[in-house]
């Protein structure tokens, strides 16, 4: 689904895959070390996202819905203290064998939006935020089966990814007039970004690489 919403994502795989195998091929004492780790087999499906919701409400279904995928919050970051109006977690495996199934993050981000200074502008924004729902009605009803039956059958368990998908899927067209998006847009980009679609788009999807410098480079 990203790669069909950013097609130069896939070139980026294929840039991170070749400096990968160069690195390991050049590096014969790394390459042991990541076998002995058994991190070798990850190294390429390995990936850290990034999406942001608007309530806590939609942090907490968030939270069930990555439950389901065995991930679960782990540490806390205030982003404010970087002037950016947010507090965050990251949802991943807690241990060493969901981690070689499953080598995925996603770093999450709540808006504040007690830091928007403007009071008409802040209970504007929450007012949008309260009349949106950026998971689907199926989803949630799935959610509700998984919970109350401890799992899903193989029928119920594609449609919730299919339904799961359509939470993080970009939208071209915002649900706000021109107005009300500069002016969230003026108090800070990431409230435009934040409030102003109908989901929590992947902001951005990152695969793991051995060595930064050469793709960043080959990437200019």
């Amino acid at each position: 689904m990203y790669q069909q919403e950013v097609p130069q994502y896939g070139t980026l795989l294929e840039l991170v895959a070749d400096v990968n195998l160069a690195v390991l091929e050049n590096n014969p004492q790394l390459h042991e070390k990541m076998v002995n780790a058994d991190e070798l087999a990850r190294l390429n499906v390995e990936r850290h996202g990034a999406i942001r919701v608007g309530t806590a409400q939609e942090l907490a279904t968030l939270r069930r819905m990555f439950a389901i995928m065995g991930m679960y919050p782990v540490s806390y970051y205030d982003l404010s203290q970087a002037g950016v109006p947010v507090h965050s977690t990251a949802f991943r495996p807690i241990d060493d064998a969901s981690l070689a199934r499953n080598p995925f993050r996603v770093f999450t981000s709540l808006l504040r939006l007690e830091l928007i200074e403007n009071e008409i502008l802040r209970q504007k924004a929450a007012e949008i935020l309260r009349q949106r729902d950026i998971f689907t009605p199926r989803c949630r009803l799935l959610l509700e089966e998984y919970e109350q039956r401890g799992g899903f059958n193989e029928t119920q368990a594609q449609e919730f990814v299919q339904e799961a998908l359509e939470t993080f899927r970009w939208h071209q067209s915002a649900t706000v007039d021109e107005e009300t998006y500069r002016a969230l847009h003026n108090e800070h980009r990431l409230i435009a970004d934040v409030v102003c679609f109908p989901g929590c788009h992947i902001n951005h999807l990152t695969p793991r690489t051995l060595d930064i410098d050469p793709g960043a480079v080959d990437d200019a």
